[in-house]
């Protein structure tokens, strides 16, 4: 979420939404909606689930041009693949965080992003050509 924050300026003058986790700090963004994320293998499972049929009723109700994410796959990757579906592109940042590791959600993201950009350049090597370094971009 703060790394999204961060990128609010490409966002000035455009509309758009969040969706992310329910934190004390993110219930104060304008424009968001909120998933529930619960621990444990068949939580996990159930979860998943459920957030691709709420990806779809979100993207349907908002219709967004393009869906840009940070990582998180328990929303990322239902969201990316649910905006793709819709006709949406799909802009992928991989997180600050990995250096020399590909994540869950950029491995499976990756597949399918129309932009998808890693913030090492180490990193470059872990994904195919379709990743690009721009620096750190957040």
């Amino acid at each position: 979420m703060d790394e999204l924050r961060r990128l609010m300026p490409a966002f000035e003058g455009k509309e758009y939404f969040f969706v992310t986790h329910k934190y004390e700090y993110s219930q104060q963004l304008e424009r968001a909606y909120f998933i529930e994320y619960r621990k444990g293998y068949i939580r996990e499972r159930i979860t998943w689930l459920k957030t691709i049929f709420i990806a779809l009723h979100i993207l349907l109700k908002e219709r967004p041009d393009v869906v840009v994410s940070t990582g998180g796959g328990e929303i990322a990757v239902p969201f990316c693949y649910a905006g793709k579906l819709l006709g949406a592109k799909v802009v992928f940042i991989e997180t600050l965080a990995r250096v020399t590791t590909r994540s869950a959600a950029g491995r499976l993201v990756y597949l399918i992003a129309d932009l998808f950009l890693v913030q090492w350049e180490p990193l470059l090597k872990k994904y195919g050509t379709k990743a690009q370094y721009w620096g750190n971009v957040i």
